[in-house]
């Protein structure tokens, strides 16, 4: 991977784990900074999200209050840049013994700020 392309992934991989942090998900400001205004998910329950949908739930969604820090653990997380603009990551999660594979894709927006563009959760036994 090029210079350019280390960077983009590194910032991807801040973002998402920035994602999965309870005191983000509970802002609905901080949430929004990281969402494209385009924002798709497919998650883990098989439901459709757009970026409207997934601010009102995120508060509610996997975890613990702000105080209690985050419960959800991250493994095998990878990045890459399949196109100028686009980094793709993949990883698995564990939410109190319930797993889950993860996609996403992030896009680079024109203000030069990573955006969540889309992201998908599939289970795992």
């Amino acid at each position: 991977m090029s210079q350019n392309a280390d960077e983009a992934v590194r910032q991807a991989i801040e973002g998402e784990l920035r994602l999965l942090d309870p005191r983000v998900r509970a802002s609905r400001r901080l949430a929004g900074e990281l969402l494209d205004p385009e924002f798709t998910e497919i998650g883990k329950s098989g439901r459709r999200w757009d970026r409207e949908s997934i601010l009102a739930a995120l508060p509610t969604m996997d975890g613990p209050g702000p105080q209690e820090g985050p419960r959800v653990r991250v493994r095998d997380m990878v990045g890459r840049m399949p196109a100028p603009g686009l980094v793709h990551l993949a990883y698995a999660t564990e939410v109190d013994g319930v797993r889950a594979l993860r996609s996403s894709l992030w896009r680079l927006g024109a203000d030069g700020r990573w955006r969540l563009y889309h992201h998908q959760g599939t289970p795992v036994a």
